[in-house]
């Protein structure tokens, strides 16, 4: 019987170790007047238009960005930390206004739906990713402002590393710098 007992004990011990714990998702956090932006260095409340934060393990607190095209971007440089836990975006579809884009509306960004070559600027100025969790608020979004829906994944690369956002969503076929043959 001691031994039974023993060899299960081992056994359990062998199964435990071979599984993996799942890692917690961390949940949103709310944005407030100290979140300070990634690559403006300001405080994210002073630009218009969605936002984003991304968690990685190799940091305690997350990373905040002025605007949801810079998320995006983090996500694609060679020298950002690639431990990427959960990546979090305003949903602008249930935002109280472009100005005021919510502190708690946040979406995970590998399931939201973008509307990238719209008339809408970003938080610097720059042309925006906009994130939406519902294809009909992104079609009317579209609607208003012009451009199209992408997913996350579907986003060029040019779009959100170009300083104009590589207008229109073109892609890298279009020419280096973002630019449309012919333009």
């Amino acid at each position: 019987m001691r031994r039974f007992a023993l060899a299960l004990l081992l056994s359990l011990a062998l199964v435990g170790c071979g599984e993996k714990q799942a890692a917690q998702v961390p949940p949103p956090h709310r944005m407030t007047a100290e979140v300070i932006g990634r690559y403006c260095g300001m405080n994210v409340l002073e630009h218009p238009g969605p936002k984003g934060h991304i968690f990685v393990a190799s940091l305690i607190e997350p990373i905040w960005f002025s605007s949801a095209r810079d998320t995006i971007a983090f996500t694609v440089l060679p020298d950002e930390p690639k431990d990427i836990q959960a990546i979090y975006v305003s949903d602008m579809g249930k935002a109280p206004s472009w100005d005021k884009p919510g502190a708690n509306n946040w979406i995970e960004a590998r399931k939201a739906l973008f509307v990238i070559g719209s008339n809408a600027k970003g938080g610097m100025g720059g042309n925006e990713a906009v994130p939406f969790s519902e294809r009909t608020a992104a079609e009317k979004f579209v609607g208003e402002n012009g451009g199209r829906i992408v997913n996350f994944d579907q986003v060029p690369r040019e779009y959100v590393l170009t300083s104009d956002g590589a207008r229109d969503g073109a892609s890298a076929d279009d020419g280096a710098d973002g630019r449309r043959p012919n333009d």
